[in-house]
């Protein structure tokens, strides 16, 4: 039982990491490809991929919540190959948009199948032990942080070959790993532990509220809300920007985003086991949230290539 535990964790890292290194792929090569498909220099071509954005994010905060309540009825195995397929079938979708309407369909295809990280981490909860459970959540954020450092290194060099090569490889990536998980991953939800379907718990308004019954979490959620906001408007226009700014070639764009993963890698791995037992959780907070606030200031008022790297 031990070992089938064990390699149920190894799998699900596999599949995280798979998952975040598709997804880093494309983020160079994004820019190129809108472009040629709308006809539009970079900086028109940032709109448009806004609008892939928000879709992608629209339509899984409304599915996410919906996938969480399936895999609590029928188990996490199926809604995890359920989303390593539909990712497949997104990229192969960008892989071959002959228009614009196409990576639409995409995005909104991700989107609906966007699960396998919550659900990811719901199969690591349902296996672990009070022994080993920050351990096993612990490899979520590893799989984040080495699949952030390979997928955009990955994605710059194929970039070089043409821009819809990423996409293949994203899919080919996606699909393999749905095919591993096919033949190898167990169910990790028994029976008699799974609950019946509730569109109350699958509203993600109605997910939102709860918050409600716990003040200390919603303070939390909320400022997590805020930071995120501000991550996501500089990393969606990461690629943009240095290419409109900078001139930046889909490899510079790859190996910039490899270089944010190796230092988020490293503050998560290493600066925190210093900094945290020093500084105390709170004052850690107020630091690093300061730190964000220069940096992104910094970012906009940059004139040279190696001034991003140094922010």
């Amino acid at each position: 039982m031990a070992s089938k535990k064990n390699a149920a964790v190894g799998f699900i890292f596999i599949t995280l990491l798979i998952d975040v290194i598709g997804f880093g792929i494309i983020i160079p090569v994004m820019p190129t490809l809108i472009s040629e498909l709308k006809g539009v220099d970079i900086s028109t071509a940032s709109k448009y991929g806004s609008w892939l954005m928000f879709a992608y994010a629209t339509v899984q905060f409304i599915c996410a919540p919906i996938l969480g309540n399936l895999s609590d009825k029928y188990g996490r195995r199926p809604v995890l190959l359920f989303s390593l397929f539909g990712f497949g079938i997104d990229y192969l979708f960008l892989a071959l948009a002959p228009t614009y309407a196409w990576l639409f369909a995409g995005r909104i295809i991700a989107g609906i199948a966007g699960a396998s990280m919550t659900t990811g981490a719901a199969y690591i909860a349902d296996i672990s032990t009070a022994e080993n459970r920050s351990k096993n959540f612990g490899m979520i954020g590893a799989a984040f942080g080495l699949g952030f450092i390979i997928g955009p290194v990955i994605g710059g060099l194929l970039g070089s070959f043409g821009s819809r090569v990423p996409f293949y490889a994203a899919a080919a990536l996606a699909l393999l790993n749905w095919t591993y998980g096919y033949f190898v991953l167990p169910e990790s939800l028994s029976k008699e532990n799974r609950r019946s379907f509730s569109w109350k718990r699958a509203n993600p308004v109605g997910s939102v509220l709860h918050l409600k019954k716990y003040p200390a979490i919603s303070g939390l959620a909320i400022a997590i809300l805020l930071v995120y906001i501000a991550a996501h408007a500089i990393m969606s226009n990461w690629n943009y920007f240095t290419m409109y700014r900078f001139n930046w070639s889909e490899r510079m764009v790859g190996f910039s985003l490899g270089v944010v993963g190796i230092l988020v890698a490293a503050v998560q791995g290493g600066l925190i086991r210093i900094v945290n037992p020093w500084l105390g959780n709170e004052k850690s907070i107020y630091g690093g949230l300061a730190l964000y606030a220069v940096g992104m200031l910094l970012f906009g008022l940059a004139n040279q290539s190696w001034m991003m790297f140094v922010f």
